[in-house]
């Protein structure tokens, strides 16, 4: 079967059921494309709507409603199970203790919902849900790790921006789940809802990477490449299995460089320069007047993960689908010279961050890129009156 005309059929489909026109007669109709649907159709698919600029929400919707059409004959099809102790094996093994997580809930949830007002079980809902907000250190390994060598490897990645935004949801609700349960009244309607969406997407999650990313990435990257990215997810942590590597896979080069680079202000080695950076109290990123990513610093405590594989990368695509608008307009407005600079600041892990951007420019006042700086900034905002002695206990 022809593959370009299983795809363009495949596509038929989705616009069918999401523009919610004529969506059973388009399924009869394509029936044996359907039937024989390969994992890297879906992909490609998704890539193609993706750049057809259908709004992220709807999209994630009509996703989820394509992807239920094509369950059966992507069920159905023999996998091909990674080898043992590989990074892709790593991930299933974490998902696979995540869905027993999810099992572990279930008798909870509808012992809440007989008395909402039983401490001890909704505190025991609250342990089970602190357990799977560990997830949040997977999506982190594959938005952060897996994802960027992806993108360097396959012309159709943009599907993988729709599973950031699936990762995203799922974090947003987590947070709000562990809200509802600290409320002396609980909302037992919108902690249902919730959980409900919970549950679907993480399944969901699970389901795509064993039955569509994972045999697209085992049929496109060699499993020798995968494996070199197992110390920069270790280093993160996988949230609930992390296998011990040997000592000489973790180890770094050591390598040292002879040599001063004139700074103008002063010269230094290039040890030197990168001791500094790694050990001012910020997270800094520098990305060029291309847009690409060229460097990060690396503190003890670090406040959002970075790795070596997001250099080189386009910085639209180390956000969030929904916030590559605001990433697009910042970039813009310093290329143009309308801006110097752009501050927010945010609420993370009851911690208040402050982060900066600032156009990079040279002496001729040419754009050459943008640096990101970012500072917990908690202790400052409680700062009154002088500190001039030197008191370490206080």
């Amino acid at each position: 079967m022809d593959e370009k005309l299983r795809i363009q059929k495949l596509a038929e489909v989705f616009y069918a059921v999401y523009h919610g026109k004529y969506g059973l007669q388009v399924i009869n109709q394509n029936q044996e494309y359907i039937d024989q649907v390969q994992p890297s159709d879906i992909v490609r698919v998704v890539d193609m709507l993706v750049r057809n600029n259908i709004p992220m929400a709807g999209l994630r919707t009509g996703i989820n409603k394509f992807l239920s059409i094509l369950y059966k004959p992507l069920v159905s099809r023999e996998i091909r199970l990674p080898s043992e102790g590989g990074l892709l094996d790593i991930c299933l093994k974490n998902t696979r203790e995540l869905l027993e997580q999810l099992k572990a809930i279930r008798p909870l949830i509808k012992s809440v919902n007989r008395d909402p007002r039983l401490a001890e079980t909704r505190e025991a809902l609250h342990r089970q849900f602190a357990v799977l907000e560990n997830v949040g250190n997977y999506y982190l390994i594959k938005e952060n790790v897996l994802f960027p060598l992806l993108e360097k490897r396959w012309k159709d990645y943009r599907c993988l921006g729709v599973m950031w935004s699936y990762h995203d949801m799922v974090r947003k609700d987590l947070m709000l789940i562990s809200q509802l349960l600290e409320e002396d009244v609980m909302d037992l309607t919108r902690f249902n809802r919730k959980a409900g969406d919970i549950f679907f997407n993480m399944y969901a999650l699970c389901f795509r990477e064993e039955r569509i990313l994972f045999p697209v990435i085992m049929d496109t990257i060699p499993e020798e490449q995968l494996n070199e990215l197992l110390p920069e997810c270790l280093e993160i942590g996988f949230p609930y299995f992390n296998p011990k590597l040997p000592e000489t896979e973790k180890e770094g080069s050591g390598q040292r460089f002879a040599g001063e680079v004139d700074l103008k202000t002063g010269h230094l080695t290039p040890e030197q320069i990168m001791l500094v950076f790694n050990h001012l109290p910020v997270d800094i990123t520098y990305v060029d007047e291309n847009d690409q990513v060229k460097y990060f610093s690396n503190p003890p405590d670090r406040i959002f993960p970075r790795s070596a594989g997001v250099i080189g990368r386009d910085v639209r695509n180390c956000h969030p689908p929904e916030s590559i608008h605001v990433v697009e307009q910042i970039l813009e407005s310093f290329r143009k010279g309308e801006r110097e600079s752009a501050t927010f600041w945010i609420d993370l892990k009851e911690e208040k961050v402050l982060i900066q951007y600032f156009a990079c420019r040279d002496r001729r006042g040419k754009y050459k890129g943008v640096v990101e700086v970012s500072q917990v900034i908690t202790t400052m905002q409680s700062l009154t009156g002088e500190k001039r002695l030197l008191d370490w206990n206080s």
